[in-house]
């Protein structure tokens, strides 16, 4: 929309003050963290006893510097991570577009990059921590100087690498939220793969780099007996297991959490529901592929939508046939049963009621035929007007088509009868084989049954509508019934309307007594319309 003017949304404004109270506390913990590393090993790993010696004053002073450092660095680290994730005032409800795409694109900076802006923040106190320290030291004893850059450092890495993991965490749902319409793109940020490099080197290799140097220090220097070498193994190894432990725990936690909101949602599709969508929180590779799955399932969504409203207008089989094969022009003879109705007194229907009492006429007409024809397994090939073909064996097969389309001529007119006011319908069934496949050509074409059984099930709907039950059926589609044939008495037997040969004429033995000897008249009522 250029040059319009819009509101702000939600979306469009920086970090919730949950969010940003949360950051507070992750610029305090991990320095907390780093400060309890660094006092261990200070107390239990560094030979202070023969280097403060040397200058008895030197442990005061550390421990002085320890102190007022680790605050001033709470207090600055607080006040420069606000501001490195600070986002500019939202504009206003009246600024154009351009502004508000510059200020989306700040606040998706500005979260997304989160974890590594605090990460520098604290990474830069702690190089500062580590060059005061040693200057502070180093003068008094080099060694001494060295011993307690390592420690600062090793306290550093750890306040590092726990403020990325929990910055992470704590920036989920913003992330989640400026993810929403733009995944994830570029290399801003570390992948899966550095991910788990970066924490097996922070949590664990820095760590056991640090029980390396007191190794190299003991064999250099010495000053070590065998019980001081013993506590600085443990220190330093209990150091590289509780931070690696909560390093590890973290990235485990950053890794897993996205696989399994996809395998939750995943589950849901299997389920039938194409309305699933997973957050994309993740700016990894992972993230890439939870914004994938959404994509993918709203294509899924798509396909179904489309074969839902496929199968309305050809039928379900029709519909899946379709999507599963190659469509091709032409057909295939097949064995089928047809089943045509027509309803009475259409013309007089229209021309007395409004034309939406006809469509709501029509439609409770319609539902009911497609009801019964469905629970038959039978599908519509076809609505003509006031009129439905029914098709039965094609294009799924049926072991009985015929028997399952008597079926349906017998429910369909008991139903018409009990469900429909004013309504009554002539039912024809006949069967045989037919031509099925796709007619037209390949612009535009459709599903469809051509044969003798077609037309002679719509000659025998013409008949049907002078007898009482208003359903025949063919001497053909008796033939080839099963059980259900039974069911049924022939009443008669003519030449219909455009036919060669007679038809014998069959109704449900429900109707029998009654259209005996209506069917014996029928003939010469009906002779100059059905010759």
């Amino acid at each position: 929309m250029s040059g319009a003017t819009r509101g702000v949304t939600a979306e469009d404004h920086g970090l919730r003050l949950v969010t940003r109270v949360a950051l507070g506390l992750v610029v305090v913990t991990p320095n907390i963290v780093g400060a309890g590393v660094v006092l261990v090993v200070a107390a239990w790993v560094l030979p202070l006893g023969a280097l403060v010696a040397y200058d008895p004053a030197a442990l005061v002073r550390n421990l002085i510097a320890f102190g007022a450092y680790l605050l001033g660095a709470i207090v600055v680290g607080s006040i420069w991570g606000h501001f490195r994730v600070r986002v500019p005032r939202a504009p206003g409800p009246g600024a154009d577009e351009a502004a508000v795409r510059r200020h989306r694109r700040r606040v998706r900076r500005v979260v997304l990059r989160g974890p590594l802006r605090l990460a520098t923040v604290q990474a830069v106190l702690w190089a500062a921590a580590l060059i005061l320290f040693v200057l502070i030291n180093v003068f008094s004893s080099p060694r001494l100087g060295v011993s307690v850059g390592v420690t600062v450092a090793l306290g550093g890495v750890a306040t590092v690498a726990v403020t990325y993991r929990l910055v992470e965490r704590v920036l989920r749902r913003e992330v989640a939220r400026v993810l929403n319409d733009r995944p994830p793109q570029g290399r801003l940020l570390p992948g899966v793969a550095l991910r788990a490099v970066g924490s097996w080197a922070l949590g664990t290799a820095v760590p056991l780099v640090g029980v390396l140097l007191a190794a190299a220090a003991a064999l250099v220097f010495g000053g070590y007996s065998t019980d001081r070498l013993a506590i600085v193994v443990l220190v330093l190894g209990g150091v590289a297991l509780v931070v690696g432990l909560l390093v590890t725990v973290l990235t485990a936690n950053s890794t897993a959490a996205p696989v399994l909101a996809l395998r939750r949602a995943q589950r849901r599709v299997e389920d039938g529901d194409y309305d699933a969508e997973v957050a994309v929180f993740d700016t990894t590779e992972l993230g890439v592929l939870q914004a994938g799955f959404n994509t993918m399932v709203a294509g899924l969504r798509e396909r179904e939508r489309v074969r839902d409203l496929f199968g309305r207008h050809v039928g379900e089989d029709v519909a899946r046939t379709a999507l599963e094969n190659e469509v091709e022009l032409g057909g295939e003879v097949r064995e089928v049963a047809v089943l045509f109705v027509d309803l009475v007194g259409s013309t007089r229907l229209a021309a007395t009621r409004p034309p939406h009492e006809v469509v709501e006429a029509l439609n409770a007409f319609f539902a009911v035929v497609i009801d019964v024809v469905e629970q038959h397994d039978g599908w519509i090939n076809k609505f003509e007007g006031d009129a439905a073909l029914a098709v039965f064996g094609a294009p799924t097969e049926l072991d009985d088509a015929a028997g399952c389309a008597l079926r349906a001529g017998r429910e369909l007119s008991r139903r018409i009868a009990t469900e429909l006011d004013d309504i009554s319908a002539g039912i024809g069934v006949s069967a045989g084989e037919a031509v099925a496949g796709n007619i037209g050509d390949t612009r535009r074409y459709e599903y469809t049954v051509i044969g003798d059984p077609v037309n002679e099930a719509a000659r025998l709907t013409e008949a049907a509508k002078e007898i009482d039950g208003c359903v025949l059926a063919s001497g053909a589609a008796l033939d080839r019934a099963g059980a259900e044939a039974q069911r049924w008495r022939v009443i008669d037997a003519r030449v219909l309307r455009g036919r060669d040969a007679e038809t014998e004429l069959f109704v449900p033995t429900e109707h029998a007594g009654a259209c005996v000897d209506e069917g014996a008249s029928l003939a010469e009522r009906r002779a100059p319309s059905l010759g």
